[in-house]
């Protein structure tokens, strides 16, 4: 049975990494794969039915807690978007200077994406350097330098990063410790390369397109929801902190005190301008396929872990590799192949927290390989993707002109983890 059970996960996966090729959204396949393992685990072990049954319980309820949590930060910022809240803040780059905006945008999109998520932080800023830059190829190394701040900024933060809020609320990292730990590997991993670039490109004019820029009209209440969305989003882990109530609560407390506030900004207008505004809207934009593409590929993996796979492959890799850091780095290489999420709930079910426990080193660099890591090829990462559909990056210019920068970064980042984290575990 286990033997089935890999067959199919790993053909799954393969699907899933070749979405673009085979033309079938990678969610199809991972919810397929999700249920046929949990099938196939009951039918050949149908004398514990029960067992199984209650175990696919409290799998669910596991992965409700991160599925809620998305939808929430999700709506939150689609609200945000809806009210154009994000043009206050790129309005406020001025610069004409190459060099002086490639800091700027680099810089605003690694904050940025600690508090949204590193695919929000990429689009918002890609589609203000489509307005602010008329040339294309002075937009490329741009957008390469996006992708590689979004995932770097996106890793020290437990609402910056999928793989980063998994382990946050499945109890691995905790908020405090691990923006403590990873905010200098990260900053340093964004700005190896952002140094090399800003060197590289010319200190000249950016063309702007003023006519595209001025063309946004303003909206009642935007930067009212603007405030009050970020604070939703940064509240969540002191909402924690305090109630230690699971994260998602604190989301969905923050969403709905944004969507109270939402409705009595627009309560005046006809229904057809407010609807664009509600957060009803907002729900029907938000990335449902990728939510339930997380649904499948954690209960798939929850039937490796129930039957012990997960486990053994865990100690197969100890006793083959033995380095953790090596297997750590590779995990990260590794996720600018294929997806990381997969990479990082596997890696959740291979070692138990009674063996590593909450904010141990595993765990910590865990976050941060899987969320730079995917910088290293432009398919690594959903920022990745999305900056490549948008720009129309090809996938060789950028593996010849950015990959080994974001490499470069990557290993550089780690080695500043690995000599800081003694210092930060005495403190």
């Amino acid at each position: 049975m286990e033997l089935l059970l890999i067959l199919i996960f790993i053909l799954g996966y393969i699907a899933i990494a070749i979405e673009h090729v085979i033309k079938i959204n990678k969610t199809a396949p991972a919810l397929l794969i999700g249920a046929l393992m949990w099938a196939i685990w009951a039918l050949f072990d149908h004398h514990h039915i029960i067992e199984i049954s209650e175990e696919l319980n409290l799998e669910l309820a596991n992965i409700s807690q991160i599925l809620f949590f998305l939808m929430g930060a999700m709506t939150i910022v689609e609200m945000i978007d809806a009210h154009r809240g994000f043009k206050i803040i790129t309005d406020k780059i001025a610069t004409k200077n190459s060099q002086k905006l490639l800091w700027i945008v680099s810089i605003l999109t690694f904050f940025l994406s600690a508090v949204l998520d590193n695919l929000t932080a990429s689009i918002v800023m890609v589609s203000l350097l489509r307005k602010l830059v008329v040339d294309k190829n002075q937009r490329l190394y741009f957008s390469g330098m996006i992708i590689i701040a979004a995932n770097a900024g996106g890793a020290w933060s437990p609402i910056g990063d999928v793989t980063t809020t998994m382990l946050w609320i499945g109890g691995q990292i905790s908020s405090v410790n691990i923006m403590k730990t990873l905010f200098i590997p990260s900053i340093i991993s964004m700005f190896i390369p952002l140094f090399y670039l800003g060197r590289k490109i010319k200190n000249e004019k950016i063309q702007m397109n003023d006519k595209i820029l001025n063309q946004d009209k303003k909206i009642k209440g935007s930067l009212t929801i603007l405030i009050l969305g970020i604070s939703a989003l940064l509240f969540v882990p002191i909402f924690k902190t305090i109630t230690h109530l699971p994260p998602y609560i604190g989301m969905l407390f923050g969403l709905s005190i944004l969507w109270i506030v939402s409705e009595l900004l627009h309560k005046d207008k006809p229904i057809e301008e407010k609807s664009q505004f509600s957060p009803l809207f907002a729900l029907t934009k938000i990335d449902v396929p990728s939510i339930l593409f997380f649904l499948g590929i954690l209960l798939a993996i929850g039937t490796l872990q129930g039957t012990g796979v997960l486990g053994d492959l865990a100690t197969w890799m100890d006793n083959s590799i033995g380095n953790q850091n090596i297997i750590v780095l590779s995990i990260g290489l590794l996720s600018a192949i294929v997806d990381n999420v997969p990479l990082v709930a596997a890696t959740m079910k291979m070692y138990p927290l009674s063996q590593f426990p909450m904010d141990s080193n595993l765990w910590e660099f865990i976050a941060y390989a899987a969320g730079t890591g995917g910088s290293c090829l432009i398919i690594g990462s959903a920022a990745g993707v999305a900056v490549m559909g948008m720009e129309k990056i090809d996938f060789i210019w950028y593996f010849k002109k950015i990959s080994w920068l974001a490499l470069l970064g990557y290993f550089v980042g780690a080695i500043a983890y690995i000599l800081l984290y003694p210092i930060f575990a005495v403190y």
